[in-house]
């Protein structure tokens, strides 16, 4: 059996009509020493005894969420429900983890930004500002969501592509390679939007369209079809 690293210290605040304890480190490892406090879990569950895992600062981890591996949770962040916060991962500044979300890899996740539902944020994807990342949505690899963004239902960002703005990409959307979509454009549907392609203004890209290669799609303009092969 692993030997603990932290204990439950007596003081407790109480948040979602739930009391959570602050922890204090037993020995040293990674960063943190020997009596050096943290962060507060309302249980040993949420916090693994096991890697370098920790919750810094009035960072909360509650209900039946666990950080494990290397990650780390800090600032007033918050991570609840079933969710997961594993690998190299970092949760800071007024983020919030929950539902059945999964953060991991090196991904980070800060600012105001909520990772929710079955969202998965991976790899060295960032996801920061007040964006949110829901449903059953994946950001993965070098990408990005940023600003008042947000990315759920189905959709993949990945590669380096970014989202930010108040963009929106949803449905089964992929948006990926180097590719951007900003300003208050839509990308939806079974829509792909990839390559150095970028979307902005009020655009809507959705349907089967894809917008690829440099091509641009701005101001108020809508593709909604993918081309017929030849074309």
């Amino acid at each position: 059996m692993t030997d603990k690293k932290y204990t439950l210290t007596t003081e407790s605040i109480s948040h979602f009509n739930k009391t959570s304890y602050r922890i204090k480190a037993l020995v040293d490892f990674s960063d943190v020493k020997k009596g050096e406090l943290g962060g507060f879990v309302e249980k040993e569950a949420n916090l693994s005894h096991e890697g370098n895992a920790w919750v810094y600062g009035d960072a909360k981890v509650s209900g039946d969420a666990e950080v494990s591996g290397n990650a780390r949770v800090s600032g007033d962040a918050r991570v609840f429900c079933n969710a997961r916060v594993s690998g190299d991962a970092r949760v800071s500044g007024d983020a919030e983890v929950f539902g059945d979300a999964r953060v991991s890899g090196n991904a980070r996740v800060f600012g105001d930004a909520k990772v929710s539902g079955n969202a998965k944020v991976s790899g060295n994807a960032r996801v920061s500002g007040n964006a949110e990342v829901s449903g059953d949505a994946k950001v993965f690899g070098d990408a990005k969501v940023s600003g008042n963004a947000r990315v759920s239902g189905n959709a993949e960002v990945s590669g380096y592509a970014r989202v930010s703005g108040n963009a929106r990409v949803f449905g089964d959307a992929w948006v990926f390679g180097d590719a951007r979509v900003y300003g208050d454009a839509w990308v939806f549907g079974d829509a792909k939007v990839y390559g150095d392609a970028k979307v902005s203004g009020d655009a809507k890209v959705f349907g089967n369209a894809w917008v690829y290669g440099d091509a641009e799609v701005y101001g108020d303009a809508k593709v909604f079809e993918k081309p017929t092969e030849g074309e």
